[in-house]
């Protein structure tokens, strides 16, 4: 899925003006380098004139060096204090009021952020956050370490974030600080002139001839459906979240290389509980390869998203080893060629002003540019747009649909009679499956596959009330704003007291109109001016492999005993409020939302199919 959601950065120049992690100093070393230098020479300085006799102090240094620590302790700490005295004023006088602090038990709510942390590796996901808007409500201030860090599931707040004050909130420093070793200066990583360079890069390839070709990812789903198959000839359950993976990564790469890294190749991986022997298949070197760079990629995705759990911190975690540089090395052993093939492919046709027309989004952005790095790091970003999103919402489709077999059946229904049984589904022909899109829809609104999202304030700005009765919101300059998607579409004072089920029909009969009142209620591609660029592509390919599924399989149901016990919901779960009471899997997100061991499934083939693969 295509969604180019925005970032921020600085305009568009050879690299970030930020501190190159994977180079120079260990994370861990520069952060504390950074850090401590400052004090260090203030606290060295001190001594150097408290102890020398010649400046009539004449202090033992074990005395000059506590005061110089004390002074230190307390300059920081009236900083800190003015700091609030002042963003209290100017709340003031403005007429507005800070936001409500969540008040901790431990010095600068460090246990806040334990919590949270424990809740993103253990809970249920945003079940933390949503126990604090419970007490609190949708806004509130965490105050980790003395920083402002809003949270909001406001929509008309995340309409100001995200369109009508779009300038005035950018991802900040620390946010690509974090993310460099990994996105580089790509769209997800950047803002301003920089983001708006590769918005502009790759804007041109998402026309309506390319969001119509399905020939893109028709071999791919072909392939899968083979695989599901003969996996239940076997008699086994599949995982279809690892074979959606392969699938989203396999179109992924060919819409962006041109040809893809034929993951699908690879065996997929068999329940915890089968029982050997398993039908011996060697993979090929390429499947082996596309395996490697697949790890790599994971791995490398995992490691930002601790990084974005812990916070400013991070790089302590990462004290002596950067553990994004060895699978960013197996990612670069893949990507590398590929893009110095692209150049020169390019620099040929310039010569022979013979230009094919079949071209690759590599192809395209080297119209606008040859730097390596730019157009390496573009594409990683547009990577996690295509393969990662994709998979997100398509794993949460087949879910529904093997929990609900009443609108598996409807939209089987809708899907043979507009499509039929066996033909392939047509772009003018997708337009008419209203039930798909709803489905598709409702499935978005309960996971999004973006769950949550952040910003930081660029200047002080105020934020509507709440509530008619209360003062606005007073938001200082450099404030951390983090937004849930995920939670605002499941409020239900927006979206009615089952806002926790899963209904298709909300999107289609009368409750539409209501729910969807606010344009900022619905955001499963972004909004504003950084709107997934490739929605429409996004929404034609989930509806295509839905479309194949359900034309080979005519019933599907979850195998939890094929899920590891240890990735399945936890015993106490059951009965708690909302659907972590009723929930059949652990969600969990990184960058974007997936589900914990896999979705391990059994599909029913159509009558007619051929098993004997």
């Amino acid at each position: 899925m295509y969604i180019l959601y925005s970032m921020s950065g600085s305009p568009p120049g050879p690299h970030n003006q930020v501190l190159d992690q994977m180079s120079i100093l260990p994370p861990g070393v520069g952060f504390l380098a950074r850090k401590l230098l400052i004090p260090s020479l203030v606290i060295l300085l001190f001594n150097g004139v408290a102890t020398h006799p010649s400046y009539g102090f004449g202090l033992p240094f074990w005395l000059a060096f506590l005061i110089a620590v004390s002074i230190t302790i307390v300059v920081i700490v009236v900083n800190l204090l003015l700091v609030r005295v002042r963003d209290s004023w100017e709340a003031h006088a403005h007429g507005a009021q800070l936001a409500p602090n969540v008040t901790g038990l431990k010095l600068g709510n460090s246990d806040i952020l334990r919590k949270l942390i424990a809740a993103s590796e253990n809970g249920y996901i945003g079940e933390a956050f949503s126990e604090l808007m419970g007490s609190l409500g949708p806004v509130f201030n965490l105050r980790i370490f003395w920083s402002d860090k809003l949270f909001t599931t406001v929509p008309e707040h995340i309409q100001i974030i995200l369109a009508t004050d779009f300038r005035n909130y950018v991802k900040g420093p620390q946010f690509i600080s974090t993310m460099d070793s990994v996105l580089g200066s790509g769209v997800f990583n950047s803002d301003g002139e920089m983001w708006s360079f590769h918005r502009s890069m790759t804007r041109p390839y998402f026309s309506r001839d390319r969001i119509q070709h399905f020939e893109l990812f028709d071999a791919h789903t072909d392939r899968v459906i083979t695989l599901i198959k003969r996996r239940m000839v076997e008699g086994h359950a599949i995982d279809f979240q690892d074979l959606i993976s392969r699938l989203t990564m396999d179109s992924a790469t060919a819409f962006l290389f041109g040809s893809s890294v034929d993951s699908l190749a690879c065996t997929p991986p068999y329940p915890h509980n089968a029982s050997p022997p398993f039908p011996l298949v060697m993979d090929s070197a390429r499947a082996r390869d596309a395996n490697a760079f697949t790890a790599a990629y994971n791995e490398a995705m995992h490691q930002i998203a601790v990084r974005q759990r812990i916070g400013p911190s991070w790089p302590l975690f990462e004290m002596f080893k950067d553990k994004t540089v060895q699978p960013m090395k197996q990612v670069a052993r893949y990507i590398d060629p590929l893009i110095q093939a692209a150049i020169e492919r390019k620099n040929k046709t310039r010569k022979t002003k013979c230009h094919p027309d079949d071209t690759c989004l590599l192809d395209d952005l080297l119209d606008s540019t040859q730097d390596h790095k730019v157009l390496k790091d573009e594409i990683l970003n547009v990577l996690i747009a295509g393969r990662d999103t994709t998979m997100s919402v398509l794993t949460n489709v087949v879910y529904f649909l093997s929990l609900h077999p009443e609108v598996m059946h409807r939209l089987r229904e809708e899907i043979l009679t507009f499509v039929g049984p066996s033909n392939r589904p047509t772009y003018d022909v997708i337009k008419q499956l209203k039930y798909l899109r709803a489905v598709i829809n409702e499935t978005m609104r309960l996971f999004p596959p973006v769950p949550h999202n952040i910003r930081q304030t660029v200047n002080s700005t105020v934020w509507p009330a709440t509530q008619s009765d209360e003062k606005p919101l007073y938001i200082p300059a450099g404030t951390t704003i983090l937004y849930s998607v995920l939670l605002m579409q499941r409020r239900p004072d927006l979206w009615g007291p089952d806002a926790d089920l899963f209904d298709p029909d909300r999107f289609l009969d009368h409750r539409a109109k209501q729910y969807l009142s606010h344009p900022f209620r619905f955001l499963p591609f972004n909004a504003g001016p950084r709107i997934c660029l490739g929605q429409q592509f996004a929404y034609n390919e989930m509806s295509f492999v839905i479309i194949r599924l359900l034309q080979n399989f005519s019933s599907m149901h979850l195998d939890v005993n094929a899920c590891a016990p240890e990735d399945r919901p936890p015993s106490d779960w059951q009965g708690c409020p909302g659907r972590k009471g009723i929930e059949q899997f652990v969600p969990r997100s990184h960058l974007t939302l997936y589900s914990k061991g896999g979705l391990w499934v059994r599909m029913e083939p159509t009558d007619g199919c051929n098993l004997q693969l």
